[in-house]
């Protein structure tokens, strides 16, 4: 023990490297859960659940914990839709925030949307709904992307670990 207090958790806010960010595109026959953000980024803005990956756990883990935190609702199995950057640079053009995002596709299990942790509200929402709520093209486009995948009945995202 070295008698030092612990160091404080490193800032997502400008931070020294990109965090990996999970999220789950959940889908409920021709319905897609989304939750609305109550924190920045992004705040107020209605998005595909998910938040951090913690040190130590494998993406599925990460997938279904948030998922379970954010909205109460359990999904499977896991199919991964895509990886992007999500870049949010201030006014002087630094990086404020850097997630590299994973997104799953997944059908819905069980559970009942209720809005937690990060999150504001969660509901489920049809494809002619989604136009209504301002969604960013890149949430459009992985919500197409997870369709996709769980129609082409790809294999399940499986760790090797």
């Amino acid at each position: 023990m070295t008698g030092l207090p612990p160091a404080p958790p490193p800032s997502r806010e400008y931070p020294d490297r990109p965090w990996v960010g999970i999220g789950v595109i959940v889908f409920r026959g021709e319905e897609v859960l989304l939750v609305r953000r109550a924190r920045p980024p992004r705040q107020g803005e209605w998005s595909i659940p998910g938040g951090a990956q913690h040190l130590g756990e494998t993406v599925e883990e990460a997938a279904r914990r948030e998922l379970l935190e954010e909205t109460g609702v359990a999904a499977g199995p896991l199919h991964i839709a895509l990886a992007v950057d999500a870049i949010n640079h201030d006014e002087e053009g630094r990086p404020r925030f850097h997630y590299t995002i994973i997104d799953f596709a997944a059908r819905w299990l069980a559970g009942t949307p209720q809005a937690g942790d990060d999150a504001s509200e969660a509901a489920w929402f049809t494809r002619k709904q989604l136009s209504s709520l301002g969604l960013r093209a890149e949430v459009l486009r992985a919500i197409a992307e997870g369709r996709r995948r769980l129609d082409a009945e790809e294999p399940p995202f499986r760790n090797p670990a």
